[in-house]
């Protein structure tokens, strides 16, 4: 699992709109909860279920009574996030970050994960239906915000 941690840390910033702190301590929480359920594993799984394991983790941080609702920082940002330039990955997470956290996580999994909707219905434990709408609707709103982006978005 070592090999795939740079990979779930990814995915966890995404899912929680750039915070590389939240999205380290997601993984963590996803890795320790995968540790415990090391003998339901199969092998041929395992990658899967550490996906959905980091997901949850992460939906779970969205969802807390305890989260902070403000965001503190020394300084302003130089730059406002639509006018950031979309290549890198402060940008994607400013851009993600409008979205509502199921339809983000569909995004996530679906167009940057580049998973199959199965493997992305899986990993947020909904249907197949859900992922299409979700991320349908994600792109569309992503689309109407950033129209100056559009050509970025699948």
């Amino acid at each position: 699992m070592l090999a795939k941690r740079a990979a779930l840390v990814r995915v966890a910033t995404l899912l929680l709109s750039g915070d590389l702190a939240k999205a380290e301590d997601a993984v963590q929480t996803g890795l320790v909860r995968l540790y415990l359920a090391w003998p339901r594993v199969r092998p041929e799984t395992l990658e899967a279920y550490a996906r959905r394991c980091v997901v949850n983790a992460a939906m779970d941080d969205r969802r807390s009574l305890f989260r902070r609702r403000e965001r503190v920082q020394a300084q302003l940002p130089d730059v406002a996030a639509a006018e950031a330039a979309y290549g890198d990955e402060k940008a994607t997470a400013a851009l993600l970050a409008t979205l509502p956290a199921r339809m983000r996580a569909a995004v996530v999994l679906r167009y940057v994960e580049d998973l199959s909707v199965a493997e992305t219905a899986d990993a947020m434990g909904c249907s197949e239906g859900t992922v299409k709408s979700q991320s349908a609707r994600g792109l569309e709103h992503l689309r109407a915000v950033f129209p100056q982006h559009e050509h970025n978005f699948v």
